[in-house]
């Protein structure tokens, strides 16, 4: 269902739980308090109801029902529109799954609106609920409490992708053809998550500039800058994977150009050594041939070959295979062909 949970806030202590928004709008009006809303992928008609009553910019709401959007914070009057990017590593895959949160905060409401099934934003309700002294602090402390669960979220993230770095690290000098599809598909892992994270950074500062105005407590400040704390490091460390996805991709260009280079060595050593073959082969063909040319003139059985009835003819023929052998086996020699 679109709406997960709506319920009225009064001191810190969760009031009454309403199944539709117009029950909610209406004990809000009735006995104060502040509202706190869950949707779940809601519909065009029901962001409008909700824009309508708590005066929502018409640009934070276009933004929330289309979705896709990066991680940002704007003010409108004495309304907060923040945008995140949660993540989670699925360890089935080995991959980076996103989602995407928007909350609106206002004096006397929040209203968070999920466009997937992650982050459990239940388990935020039932957290500040157990703790009635955070709670009453205000719509400000679901926005603390918004904030510090998906920043804690990146953390498994940061290590499930540290893990999938070392363990290409430890393929590259495998010689394993995919370790390239893997670096490529770990790069837009890490510049994906750099886009979630690296803004959190400047909303933080931006939340920090509107303490004053929006009267946030002391402690929550406190607890906010312990948030921000944590941002810092992880974006540190999505800088460092992305530097050394970076580096390990140049390595494996480096190996595959020295294995490449290493291949056509080997096939020009393999040329060289065919084409010494080749000299020998035909070297012991040409000394071959002459003496064979010799014993084929002499060897046609003509009635008139005055050699045929020549005392000497036959030594003659003899002396001229082996001459025309040896010279030309000396010649073959001389030129490195044998």
């Amino acid at each position: 269902m679109p709406i997960v949970d709506s319920a009225i806030y009064r001191k810190g202590v969760r009031e009454s739980h309403h199944v539709t928004l117009d029950q909610t709008f209406e004990d809000l009006h009735e006995h104060g308090g502040f509202a706190w809303i869950g949707l779940y992928r809601p519909t065009e008609a029901e962001l409008a109801a909700v824009a309508e009553e708590f005066e929502l910019h018409h640009l934070a709401i276009h933004n929330a029902t289309t979705g896709h959007q990066r991680p940002k914070l704007e003010r409108f009057g004495d309304n907060t529109f923040v945008v995140l990017r949660p993540a989670r590593y699925l360890e089935a895959t080995e991959q980076v799954e996103f989602g995407e949160v928007h909350l609106f905060i206002g004096p006397n409401f929040a209203i968070t609106v999920r466009h997937a099934k992650s982050p459990d934003l239940a388990q935020v309700r039932r957290r500040l609920e157990a703790d009635p002294d955070l709670l009453a602090l205000g719509p400000q402390a679901v926005l603390y409490a918004v904030l510090d669960e998906i920043v804690n979220g990146y953390n498994p993230v940061v290590d499930g992708m540290e893990d999938d770095i070392d363990e290409i690290e430890d393929e590259l000098f495998s010689g394993d053809p995919d370790v390239a599809r893997r670096i490529y598909e770990l790069a837009r892992e890490a510049m994906a998550f750099q886009r979630a994270t690296h803004p959190l950074v400047r909303m933080f500062r931006s939340l920090e500039a509107g303490y004053d105005k929006f009267n946030v407590d002391i402690e929550l400040r406190r607890d906010m800058r312990d948030v921000l704390d944590h941002v810092l490091r992880i974006v540190e460390r999505a800088d460092t994977f992305r530097a050394l996805l970076e580096n390990a991709l140049t390595v494996h260009s480096t190996l595959v150009t020295q294995a490449q280079n290493e291949e056509m060595r080997q096939l020009s050593h393999a040329s060289i050594e065919q084409g010494d073959q080749v000299k020998k082969i035909s070297s012991w063909a040409a000394i071959l041939f002459t003496p064979g040319l010799v014993a084929g003139i002499y060897g046609m059985n003509f009635t008139h070959m005055p050699e045929l009835s020549w005392v000497l003819g036959y030594p003659m023929a003899m002396g001229l295979m082996l001459l025309s052998a040896g010279l030309l086996y000396l010649v073959f020699k001389r030129h490195n062909w044998l």
